[in-house]
């Protein structure tokens, strides 16, 4: 059975759960069908280079804990994509059927854009960028997000689409060393806020549910990802505009399943029925994976 069918019979199901006893603003999606597309973020990567739940994961789990959800997957999300990446992403064929049927689109890309060309020692507690190079990625990230939410237009008509902004991803360098980066990433988030008004998306900030100093949220000095109360922060931040009220409370944090990436290849090559012998020449990320990517987690059904 195809996505799409299991999708429709769901839709369905919720609908017949939902008639005559939901009471819910607008923007609420019954059934919502979420996709979580971009970055390491939107695939929940923790600060030790595993995949665990991420903030996409969390507002599954909130969402499903006050409304039917017919599907969540972020199963088009990767690490290391670029805004490039993403782009090319959305345009490939494996992600036609779940684009066409998301109602609800999270989006996480351009951080990749900016800081692999920051050069961080932590040892030191120092960074540094060449200002020129991080000029013409940011324009490159804004013609690309420019880019990839006019396709999530038209190859996701029904969806509302949350651009994610970002945090300060180095709160361990030293104070002298912090304002630099953090101009380039207010430099990122101001694009992404003005692409998605643009396009009429909304914009998701987070940067200051972080602030400059938030080394409990990114506790590893040589790693930019926030742990699971960072993920909860950025989920919590995409409710507020989804819908008041709702929150992802720390009791409700799922236990660590942390699983690395050879975890996560030998278990889908179980799954998998096709060879696994794919050419791989490219340094591109999207350009290094199987078409149907390493889905972390199968399209999950909440009903």
């Amino acid at each position: 059975m195809s996505i799409l069918k299991k999708i429709i019979i769901a839709v369905l199901a919720a609908l017949s759960m939902a008639n005559g006893s939901f009471s819910v603003q607008a923007a609420v999606k019954i059934p919502a069908v979420y996709v979580a597309l971009g970055d390491s973020l939107a695939a929940g990567q923790t600060p030790d280079s595993k995949i665990d739940a991420g903030y996409a994961d969390l507002i599954a789990q909130e969402l499903s804990r006050h409304q039917p959800v017919a599907l969540y997957t972020k199963q088009l999300a990767f690490p290391g994509f670029t805004t490039e990446d993403v782009l090319e992403r959305i345009k490939s064929k494996p992600a036609q059927e779940v684009l066409a049927s998301a109602n609800i689109i999270t989006l996480s890309a351009g951080a990749n854009d900016l800081l692999r060309l920051v050069q961080a020692n932590p040892e030191e507690g120092a960074l540094a960028f060449q200002q020129v190079q991080v000029d013409f990625a940011l324009n490159e990230a804004r013609l690309n997000m420019e880019a990839i939410l006019a396709e999530l237009e038209e190859r996701a008509p029904n969806a509302d689409i949350y651009v994610m902004g970002y945090y300060f991803a180095y709160p361990h360098v030293r104070d002298n060393q912090k304002e630099g980066t953090a101009e380039q990433l207010d430099r990122l988030n101001e694009i992404l806020k003005n692409s998605a008004k643009k396009a009429g998306a909304t914009f998701v900030a987070v940067d200051k549910a972080f602030g400059e100093n938030a080394v409990k949220k990114v506790p590893n000095p040589a790693d930019v990802h926030p742990n699971l109360l960072g993920y909860q922060a950025m989920a919590n931040a995409f409710l507020d505009h989804y819908q008041k009220g709702w929150k992802v409370e720390k009791r409700e944090l799922p236990e660590p399943n942390p699983m690395t990436f050879e975890e996560i290849q030998k278990m889908q090559e179980k799954q998998s029925e096709q060879s696994s012998s794919v050419e791989r020449t490219s340094a591109r990320p999207s350009t290094q994976i199987e078409e149907d990517y390493l889905a972390l987690q199968k399209p999950l059904p909440y009903i």
